[in-house]
């Protein structure tokens, strides 16, 4: 039940808008005070006469006149409610979500807020399997707005596909969710490692490799939306920081090292890290020039330390609980079954990073968690679903 709960309500301008109206209706039988909010669009499907009979409330509309209003702007408005709702949540609105872009009272809302935002997206399937709506999803994500649907189904448009908004008993049990979420971490430290790390050649060369860190940002903001204080220590990738997280961002293989030992005690440390197994012994102080006619410049290598290996080291300062990913590209099962016992962790989660996978820098990933004692293969899924799948079955472990 929602008794007491303040749901602020915004209607962004697409046809699912007249789902709304039954949302505000169903909130308000959960014993929730709704307010809302219309975009100019919005006002093209649902009235503000309609909203206002239906939630008991002034409908908020224009950016300027909340002056009218005594006391109240637009921090207030964001700030004196449990959580904002946007739904329908079109593709526009979750572009200037992304950006920050507070253009308009909605917008500008979101931006002021610092309570739970849960959106409902809706849309046409080519708008929303679009590459910028994916990435404008993924940036949301991580910074810990929540989402419900879309759904599959016939559109008004005439096509099938994903986008369609979810059905109000769906938001209504999300709301109900994000308002009282469970968190058995709580109170559980997390260490992650995330994205590849880069060892300099000379001062503008490198080698690396190509994980893109979108699978550990997903674990890092899995294990703190469980309750947990999380430490994410990434090397250079383009993820945004995960809401929520304690991030340091590093470059080589020793710096991730001394990032991890300095985040210690972890009830939990999951290395998703790529980290290069090698380093140039001794860098170049300056670029190393291309000499016409001459031959490569020899290069030589020493080894990285094995960071899962040290974490998972006993020592006083051991995790409890210390996962490993075996990145592979053949003998999956067997090689990650191998780094199990040779690295000394407690799981391993493999994964085929092939190129015709697209595991790196892909938004799915298929995996398979190994103990001591079992093989538990995964189908394919978001990495924000295998990021969810992962954070529960530590929080059983640690539970």
């Amino acid at each position: 039940m929602l008794n007491g709960k303040k749901v602020f309500l915004i209607i962004s301008g697409g046809i699912s808008a007249y789902k709304s109206l039954d949302l505000i209706r169903r909130l308000r039988e959960q014993g929730a005070d709704v307010r809302c909010c219309l975009t100019e669009n919005a006002q093209q499907f649902v009235t503000p006469l309609s909203v206002s009979a239906l939630s008991q409330n002034p409908v908020f509309r224009d950016q300027f006149e909340l002056s009218n209003e005594a006391g109240i702007n637009h921090i207030e408005l964001s700030r004196t409610s449990d959580i904002l709702v946007v739904a329908p949540a079109t593709a526009d609105v979750m572009a200037k979500m992304a950006a920050g872009i507070a253009d308009q009272l909605a917008t500008t809302l979101l931006l002021a807020t610092d309570k739970p935002v849960l959106i409902a997206p809706a849309m046409n399937v080519r708008m929303w399997q679009h590459a910028a709506t994916q990435a404008n999803l993924a940036t949301l994500t991580a910074r810990g707005i929540s989402t419900v649907g879309p759904n599959e189904g016939p559109m008004a448009c005439n096509e099938f596909g994903p986008g369609r908004m979810a059905e109000v008993a769906e938001i209504v049990a999300a709301i109900d969710a994000a308002l009282s979420p469970a968190r058995p971490l709580a109170g559980r430290r997390a260490l992650v490692t995330s994205g590849p790390t880069v060892e300099p050649i000379d001062p503008v060369r490198f080698i690396a490799n190509r994980s893109s860190g979108k699978q550990g940002h997903a674990i890092a903001a899995a294990l703190a939306a469980l309750g947990a204080e999380v430490t994410l220590v990434s090397g250079p990738s383009v993820q945004p920081d995960p809401a929520g997280v304690t991030v340091r961002h590093v470059e080589t293989a020793r710096e991730m090292l001394a990032a991890c030992k300095a985040a210690l005690p972890a009830d939990v440390a999951v290395c998703a890290a790529a980290v290069a197994d090698w380093g140039v012994k001794t860098p170049a102080a300056q670029k190393i020039k291309k000499v016409a006619g001459g031959a490569p410049p020899a290069i030589e290598l020493c080894a990285n330390p094995d960071i899962l290996a040290e974490l998972s080291a006993a020592s006083p300062a051991r995790p409890r609980l210390v996962v490993g990913f075996a990145a592979e590209t053949e003998n999956l099962t067997a090689h990650a079954r191998e780094k199990l016992a040779r690295k000394g962790c407690d799981w391993i989660v493999a994964n085929d990073v092939s190129p015709e996978t697209g595991t790196f820098g892909g938004d799915a990933n298929q995996v398979h968690l190994i103990t001591a004692d079992a093989c538990d293969s995964w189908p394919a899924l978001d990495k924000r679903e295998v990021a969810a799948r992962l954070a529960i079955r530590i929080a059983e472990v640690l539970s």
